[in-house]
């Protein structure tokens, strides 16, 4: 192998080089992505920063794109040189090949990224939600009782409190219109 590799001339070794070392950086990659490592290290430091940063969207400039480009770009220029084509021929398909494979992958990181979704219920999605208590919410605020609310797409049975007169029974139609700092649903019945 070594001596097949000293035996090429500098065009075909430099791209052979790079195609090889992307390659294995690549393929690391790939091993520590399905074992949960994590294979770029700036990530881990700069994970918070980016959560909490929405004014970056498509980002086409990063480690695992550049070894994106440099694996297709080493490969299509062997592909290339292995058909004959011109050597001026060669480096333009393969850096044409090369910022493809970019942009294909900071796509569909980009798209991966939008799919994110925290789980986190948001009480405040409630307000303007129609649901029916469950327990009885006394009047006043004097009892928290239970309500059964779609928020989130999903129902759920979350503690309640009213400013009514009257006691809202079991069966009672409300609407939220508040939310207590600490979770609490403020309702009042819903007029028919």
């Amino acid at each position: 192998m070594v001596e097949w590799f000293s035996n090429l001339e500098i065009f075909p070794r430099i791209y052979w080089g790079i195609a090889l070392i992307a390659s294995c950086v690549f393929i690391i990659m790939i091993i520590l992505t399905f074992i949960g490592g994590d294979s770029d290290g700036l990530e881990l430091e700069t994970d918070a920063e980016i959560e909490t940063d929405t004014g970056i969207g498509f980002q086409f400039i990063t480690f695992k794109n550049l070894v994106g480009f440099f694996t297709i770009f080493g490969w299509s220029g062997i592909a290339c040189l292995d058909s004959g084509l011109s050597k001026p021929v060669t480096v333009v398909i393969s850096i044409i090949m090369g910022l493809l494979m970019m942009t294909i992958m900071a796509a569909m990181f980009f798209y991966m990224r939008k799919l994110n979704h925290s789980g986190t219920l948001n009480f405040k999605n409630a307000i303007g939600g129609v649901g029916e208590v469950y327990l009885t919410i006394g009047a006043n605020r004097s009892s928290i009782g239970k309500a059964h609310v779609r928020i989130q797409g999903a129902l759920r049975e979350l503690e309640a409190l009213t400013d009514s007169p009257t006691n809202l029974k079991s069966g009672t139609v409300i609407k939220v219109k508040d939310v207590t700092p600490n979770g609490i649903l403020i309702v009042e019945q819903l007029n028919n």
